[in-house]
């Protein structure tokens, strides 16, 4: 008999991986504010859809969430339609969404008083990640809660890691995005210099990625960013809203990112001339306009 999961929140990375999912054997019931993509998910990959966060969760062993930032979890979470509305005591709630270690604390202790387990466990690896199933994970949370936690994770991941108490998932993953961001800035430089110099630019990345300076960006991203091409799962507005947690959160806990400040606001130029959408590594386009 197949465990019975829900899934909350089918973006660019939590339609995948509720997939996934459902492959490995569970039962899984899904719930999306657009519902008509829950249907879509329900006929692509055999589960079910529900109307509400609430009926989704209800009979689940294991909730999942990936929505878009603290206020969306509240949202889904709480309330009389909320999840945990609908979860009984003992069952776990995982929460893929990249979002503040406040909210996972706040929703951690309302958890904990109905018994329901709780575990933040943002995920690193983009759109692509999820579509292959090779996520990399970061958890907070109780260690039983986690194990029973990873065995579900481990249907989309390659690496699913516990980094401590609730919120320290959250925490890891400001690290992985203030490492993000100054390496595609890195890069960002290191091309449009490589062009203006008269340089192959594709020539010169082909050989630094076999040294020091590589890097997944590098790997993954160079030839799109000399074609110009930033069609990618991972936004510019999502990184600025993380990056915006990991500025507040650096500012709580008295820790200095500079390079993360100004990168930050590097993204906001990108904002302004239209790139909202546009993948990270559109960091590069600010560099060429300010040239030309």
């Amino acid at each position: 008999m197949s465990k019975k999961a829900a899934f909350i929140g089918l973006g660019v990375m939590g339609y995948p991986m509720a997939g996934y999912l459902q492959k490995a054997g569970y039962d899984v019931t899904v719930y999306n504010r657009t519902a008509s993509k829950a249907e879509k998910w329900a006929a692509e990959y055999g589960g079910t859809f529900a109307v509400t966060p609430r009926e989704a969760a209800m009979g689940a062993d294991i909730v999942m969430a990936c929505v878009g930032n603290d206020d969306d979890l509240r949202s889904v979470v709480l309330g009389e339609d909320g999840a945990f509305a609908g979860m009984a005591n003992g069952t776990l709630f995982v929460d893929h969404t990249t979002a503040s270690a406040e909210v996972a604390t706040e929703l951690a202790q309302i958890g904990k008083e109905a018994g329901i387990g709780f575990v933040d466990a943002p995920v690193s690896g983009g759109q692509a990640g999820a579509e292959k199933g090779v996520l990399t994970v970061m958890c907070g949370g109780e260690q039983s809660d986690f194990d029973r936690a990873a065995v579900a994770i481990d249907a989309y991941s390659q690496a699913c890691m516990r980094m401590g108490e609730v919120g320290a998932g959250q925490l890891a993953k400001m690290v992985n995005q203030i490492c993000i961001a100054g390496v595609v800035q890195g890069l960002s430089e290191g091309i449009h210099f490589a062009q203006k110099a008269g340089l192959d630019a594709e020539k010169v990345i082909e050989v630094i990625s076999k040294g020091a300076a590589q890097s997944w960006q590098m790997e993954n991203r160079y030839k799109s960013m000399i074609k110009g091409d930033f069609d990618f799962g991972f936004a510019v507005d999502w990184m600025r809203k993380d990056l915006g947690i990991c500025l507040s959160t650096a500012n709580q806990i008295g820790a200095s990112l500079p390079n993360t400040a100004v990168v930050d606001q590097y993204y906001g130029d990108v904002q302004q001339m239209g790139g909202g959408r546009m993948d990270t590594s559109s960091l590069i386009t600010r560099l060429r306009k300010l040239s030309d």
